[in-house]
């Protein structure tokens, strides 16, 4: 596989899988962020999965990083 696909892949399997893990920790807190959009729980949501998504995104890379080249 070509690097730049593997480098595109990984990161946004890395970003999407975070980024679903903070959308279920805020289901898990009671905020549902896709009913409750007008509201200021809905706030901490979307930052939950904004920073979950970076973190997912970051250990794609380190992954990425770990394997080494090709």
């Amino acid at each position: 596989m070509p690097p730049l696909l593997t480098k595109a892949l990984t990161d946004a399997v890395g970003f999407v899988g975070g980024a679903l893990a903070g959308y279920w920790l805020a289901r898990m807190a009671g905020i549902d962020v896709l009913r409750d959009l007008h509201s200021n729980a809905s706030v901490l949501a979307i930052a939950a999965i904004g920073l979950c998504g970076g973190i997912g995104l970051g250990a794609a890379r380190r992954w990425r990083q770990a394997r080494g080249p090709g």
